[in-house]
């Protein structure tokens, strides 16, 4: 089974997240797939991407594939990891991506969800960002696309209740662009695909770069950044990061002890 499809018409390209039976959890042969269909449809200079899940999913994606994480020891979410790199993927692509959100977003796929441009969602799309619920640190990257897209105070209630946040306020919020029935929502993204390649790709490109560029200005001190990285370790080498992986294994509730 492809973990990925994708297709193209009329300078718009479609990437579809197909691996339902485990909802489209982001293991790192679905996030290499993700990463070589954008590539692909860069290469045909497609003017606008669709990162979609398959018709009628509950779930748009269930986030980082537990199973995979590493030991203690590893920074689970480094520079380098499959997941980080498709962030960058999508922040870098030069056509506006275009997420259609259809069903609930979990974990590091909020932040898969958060850094494409515009996001489009249902009554039944909620945002839950879960690695407190699992002992896992998140990393300063993916806090910072929290944080500038729904602000500190919301950041803060996401990350320590881990509970999801419903579609209304996602609207409210500014992370949804818009909020739509779900029998209107693929009419609905495929107007709005259109209408942006129907405008020059060059000019959108560019503004899309410079928006990257300045909502990245805001510099970090080399001291800032290797205390944040210190702050990370103490969770990725505690007991608590291993009790989170085995209860969400197990099926049972974690029993973290702080050490």
């Amino acid at each position: 089974m492809d973990l990925i499809l994708t297709q193209s018409q009329d300078d718009i390209g479609i990437i579809t997240l197909n691996n339902d039976r485990k909802r489209n959890a982001l293991s790192h042969a679905l996030i290499h797939d993700l990463m070589a269909a954008l590539k692909s449809l860069t290469l045909e200079r497609v003017r606008v991407v669709i990162l979609r899940a398959n018709k009628g999913a509950k779930v748009w994606s269930a986030g980082f594939d537990v199973t995979e994480f590493p030991q203690p020891g590893r920074d689970p979410l480094s520079y380098y990891d499959p997941l980080e790199q498709a962030i960058r993927a999508i922040q870098r692509c030069p056509a506006p991506v275009i997420a259609m959100l259809e069903g609930s977003v979990w974990g590091g796929a909020c932040e898969l969800a958060l850094v494409c441009d515009i996001l489009i969602g249902t009554p039944q799309t909620t945002f839950a960002i879960t690695p407190a619920r699992i002992g896992v640190p998140y990393n300063p990257s993916g806090i910072l696309h929290v944080f500038n897209t729904v602000g500190l105070a919301l950041a803060r209630e996401m990350f320590f209740t881990a509970q999801p946040l419903s579609p209304e306020r996602a609207e409210q919020a500014g992370i949804l662009n818009h909020l739509v029935a779900v029998e209107d929502l693929e009419n609905f993204t495929m107007k709005m695909a259109r209408q942006i390649a129907a405008n020059s790709p060059i000019s959108i490109s560019v503004m899309k770069e410079q928006l990257r560029i300045l909502a990245n200005a805001l510099p970090l001190s080399p001291e800032t950044f290797e205390r944040i990285q210190g702050l990370r370790r103490v969770v990725y080498d505690s007991r608590d990061y291993l009790e989170g992986q085995r209860a969400f294994l197990e099926k049972r509730p974690p029993v973290f002890r702080g050490e």
